[in-house]
């Protein structure tokens, strides 16, 4: 029992210990609070105090008068406060504009920690991104056992990837996990016609962030778009960036006093443009060295991103995110929640109560080639179109190696009368010659379909020419892949330094290509054509056909996806076979 007690007094004793420790720190930054008040608003204080002060002499000597006296004083105190007023107005404006920055006043947002809460759970793809950004959080939070070792803290953070990627919500997430209260500006906010305004801005925004360390312990600056004024300087006679230059040497001589100060004080800044056009200055040790890259989400990211903001709107129960993201490779967050929101809108407009797939695609097509337009086609032409895209439908689900159909559609969109909407099965970020030749055959799939079905062609394989034509130049003069031979980049070398035997011999191998790949969709067309009519008349019926009805008309022909790719590998085989034997 009597160790029970000792244990309880001891217990009591600790933790009256750190309740006198947490009132003493809250005290302490009260202290610190109300002497920053004062620091901050000293003119505005002196001033109250001074009209106090006057108001109570006033009184006092208007006691003593007599009555007429007194009477008379009353009079004139009307007039005297309004002429007062207006001396206050003045002077109170003055006070604000002047005292208060002037023209280099701008808008601060200075917020706390615990009210963004946005953590790092909360923000979703970029996962290497991510795991560099936690790396900066450890250090901040084990800062003594950094300076204990020698080492010094992270001044400076550049965030670097294309727009609409996360980059702000990751510095809120930085500032939420480390526990400190941020002040968000934009780079555009520096810029002014008068010159030194921009640098005069710079040292007020430091200037506000050493009170708030001093305060709260640290801050973090997050400092958007800083390419603004992070270009490389240029030095002119004509005094051209001037206050570009000014803005941006201020910033430097801010961020190294970083170093010798004691306050905990983070810089972190965003782009969207190459490390490249950033002043060499900027991103020297010391200043911004510690880089993170944030990429374009990849496919199993993009999966979550879609589940994610799916999940904060009504859907249906053939919505399938994978199928979604598939389809919008290279696309960022920001589009991935703007497609959403937008097939939100339609479904709206359609008066239905959740948002399906055909909502979903619908606003992709919006979202990447514009309004549907409503045109007025014959029969005929209409027709013509629907074996047009039937025949780039065939050849891409039976002729292509990494490719599948995400929908078809006779809609008009961007200026096409139709359209084959495919991806890749898995993120590509290179293309083999195979993949090349499938896209030449792809292209020139509605071509095909129309010398078969009518024996004449139309203006509407213009933009499906220009595409097969710069593929097979590209792998003839840039790629090295020819077959006869020709290997290198063949446009590094100018024009008239080549022979014209040798342009010409390219040239050629630029037509066999495209020769040999229509000979071979033609031939596939031609074997497959009940598809393709099949194909046709579905889109002539319904307009719009997406994957799931597209794959069933090939399922009902017992047809699977590359089965004349896999038939032409046997025979290859089996010819290489024989040849052997």
């Amino acid at each position: 029992m009597k160790d029970l007690d000792l244990l309880s007094k001891n217990s009591n004793k600790n933790s009256n210990k750190n309740s006198n420790k947490n009132s003493n720190l809250s005290d302490g930054k009260l202290i610190k609070k109300i002497k920053m008040l004062f620091i901050d608003h000293w003119g505005l204080i002196s001033i109250v105090f001074a009209t106090l002060f006057l108001i109570w002499i006033f009184i006092v000597l208007i006691m003593r008068l007599d009555s007429y006296g007194r009477n008379t004083m009353l009079a004139y105190i009307p007039m005297y406060i309004l002429m007062g007023a207006i001396q206050a107005i003045v002077f109170v404006g003055a006070y604000l504009f002047f005292f208060s920055g002037g023209f280099s006043k701008m808008k601060k947002n200075k917020v706390k920690a615990n009210r963004v809460n946005v953590k790092f759970t909360d923000v979703i793809g970029f996962e290497a991104a991510k795991k560099e950004a936690m790396e900066v959080v450890d250090i901040i939070r084990d800062s003594r056992r950094v300076k204990q070792i020698g080492g010094k803290l992270v001044k400076g953070i550049l965030l670097m990837g294309p727009p609409g990627c996360g980059k702000t919500l990751l510095a809120k997430a930085i500032a939420t996990e480390a526990k400190m209260p941020f002040i968000s500006i934009a780079g555009s906010e520096f810029v002014e016609v008068f010159v030194g305004v921009g640098a005069s801005r710079v040292r007020k925004l430091f200037s506000q962030a050493r009170k708030l360390a001093y305060t709260e312990g640290s801050c973090i600056i997050f400092i958007d778009e800083i390419d603004v004024i992070g270009r490389g300087r240029t030095f002119s006679y004509m005094g051209g960036g001037e206050e570009t230059n000014s803005t941006q040497n201020q910033l430097l001589v801010e961020m190294d006093g970083l170093e010798s100060s004691s306050q905990n004080i983070i810089v972190i800044a965003a782009t969207n443009a190459n490390e490249n056009v950033l002043d060499k200055a900027l991103l020297r040790p010391g200043r911004f060295d510690r880089k993170i890259q944030i990429t374009l989400p990849t496919f199993e990211e993009r999966e979550e991103i879609f589940k994610y903001y799916l999940g904060k709107i009504k859907t249906a129960d053939d919505i399938d995110a994978r199928k979604l993201a598939s389809y919008a490779k290279f696309k960022s967050p920001a589009e991935i929640e703007n497609i959403v929101k937008e097939a939100a809108l339609i479904s709206t407009r359609n008066k239905k109560s959740t948002v399906d797939m055909e909502a979903l695609s619908a606003a992709m097509d919006r979202v990447d080639l514009g309004l549907e337009t409503h045109l007025t086609m014959t029969k005929e032409e209409k027709e013509m179109t629907a074996y047009h895209e039937a025949g780039h439908a065939v050849a891409l689900y039976l002729l292509h190696p990494t490719d599948e159909i995400f929908k078809a559609s006779l809609k008009s969109r961007g200026g096409a009368l139709g359209l084959v909407a495919h991806s890749p099965k898995e993120e590509l970020h290179t293309q083999s010659k195979e993949t090349l030749l499938a896209d030449i055959v792809v292209a020139l799939g509605g071509y095909a379909a129309e010398k078969i079905k009518y024996n004449t062609t139309s203006t509407g394989v213009s933009s499906d020419f220009q595409k097969a034509m710069a593929i097979a130049n590209a792998m003839v003069w840039n790629f090295g892949m020819s077959t006869k031979g020709f290997v290198g980049d063949f446009s590094v070398i100018p024009k008239e330094n080549m022979s014209s035997k040798l342009k010409e011999d390219l040239n050629l191998e630029t037509m066999n290509i495209l020769n040999n790949c229509l000979n071979k969709v033609t031939d596939c067309l031609t074997k497959e054509w009940i598809i393709v009519d099949d194909l046709a008349q579905a889109l002539l019926k319904k307009e719009e056909l997406d994957y799931k009805e597209v794959e069933q008309i090939f399922v009902n022909h017992s047809k699977s996806k590359n089965s004349n790719v896999s038939e032409q590998e046997t025979k290859k085989e089996d010819s290489q076979t024989n040849n052997n034997d």
